[in-house]
């Protein structure tokens, strides 16, 4: 029996090889937040997904909350990232730059001098986070966003997005999901403004609609995605009274802006809350570009029902970690390898490439032949 998972799809202006994209994960490779050779070869190996969101890429420098992410807004970040996507295009794949700024998820250790971490309200993100320096360290206070900086703000994501186009990538996801810094605005726990930009559902989701607007007639609006988490509790987020009323008036007016995509991701598969069906089947209803769903998806069963469903692409987050070849997998029902959770975030005995482009296809054959030891 064929599936609809391994057909070609459009999104936007691009036709995707197949249904299936692989998830933005963080994966701390980045020394000095620059991107390397070694991210260049951890995607090439994966470029047999329809469409690669890459990792969380910093619009700024208050935005690298964690350590060894990517940034996206210099001219040496833009020119080590079109090393990616000139791989990533040359092996037949698409990837999309997801821009994530990790406002009051953050450390004073994990930014650079000048940098600081801002959110819409000073208030702490209870957790702990990994420094390089100092290992595990309490989550500190951020510092509030001044009114008058909020447009400057902005523009960070609007200058990173041209970037990103220049750079080679296909588009832009905007990361509104998880707890960082757009998300924070929409939350009433972690947004106590009393100006325009808190206070009701129409004020504190004017942020992440200004922002994907600016960025949308920036770049072009079939090159802009956003992603949402409704119902996430992701870094300390609560849920609130109003959040069906909040994700039905984004998706309302994200129509409008019309952006190519919204990607919501659902984390019960790692023990979070459930998104409820009524809340998809509502956002669905207002949003009819592309919706991407995400979420322990792990069978071609389960891909073929959420695109007989709501979905119309589906993507996939950690078995792609340890394969490569999941798309190939996947296709020939072939049991799909399990990942070292050790090196997630870090690297093995034998460097940053342990966990990360080492893992080997399916008849056993490496999936790639660069695999230096990076230093931290």
């Amino acid at each position: 029996m064929s599936s609809k998972a391994f057909e070609p799809a459009k999104l936007g202006g691009l036709t995707l090889t197949n249904h299936i994209v692989m998830a933005p994960m963080t994966r701390s490779r980045a020394l000095g937040n620059v991107p390397n050779e070694l991210m260049a070869e951890y995607y090439r190996q994966r470029a047999t997904a329809g469409l690669i969101i890459s990792e969380g890429t910093s619009p700024s420098a208050d935005g690298l909350g964690y350590a060894r992410i990517p940034g996206l807004f210099n001219q040496e970040q833009a020119t080590n990232w079109q090393r990616v996507t000139e791989t990533v295009h040359h092996h037949g794949g698409h990837i999309f730059i997801q821009l994530m700024h990790a406002g009051r998820v953050f450390h004073p250790l994990n930014l650079p001098e000048g940098a600081e971490g801002l959110a819409p309200s000073a208030v702490v993100a209870n957790g702990q986070m990994w420094t390089d320096q100092q290992q595990m360290q309490d989550q500190p206070a951020p510092r509030a966003l001044r009114l008058e900086e909020i447009a400057r703000v902005r523009d960070e994501f609007v200058a990173s997005a041209k970037l990103a186009l220049e750079a080679g990538f296909d588009g832009v996801e905007l990361h509104g999901a998880n707890g960082y810094l757009l998300e924070t605005f929409l939350n009433p726990a972690s947004n106590q403004r009393t100006d325009e930009y808190g206070g009701s559902v129409e004020n504190r989701a004017r942020f992440v609609l200004e922002v994907t607007r600016a960025v949308a007639e920036a770049i072009g609006a079939e090159r802009t995605g956003i992603r949402l988490s409704p119902w996430g509790v992701f870094n300390d987020m609560a849920n609130y009274p109003e959040i069906d009323e909040t994700y039905a008036y984004l998706a309302e007016k994200l129509q409008k802006i019309g952006v190519v995509y919204l990607h919501l991701v659902d984390h019960e598969s790692m023990g979070a809350p459930a998104v409820p069906g009524k809340t998809v089947d509502t956002i669905r209803e207002k949003f009819t570009n592309t919706l991407i769903l995400s979420g322990g998806y792990t069978s071609v069963e389960q891909i073929d029902a959420a695109l007989a469903g709501k979905a119309d692409l589906v993507a996939i987050g950690r078995p792609f970690i340890s394969n490569p070849d999941l798309v190939e997998r996947l296709k020939a029902g072939t049991p799909l390898a399990e990942a070292d959770q050790a090196t997630f975030y870090a690297p093995g005995p034998n460097g940053f490439a342990d966990g990360y482009t080492d893992y080997p296809t399916a008849n056993g054959e490496p999936a790639g032949t660069f695999s230096p030891t990076y230093e931290a």
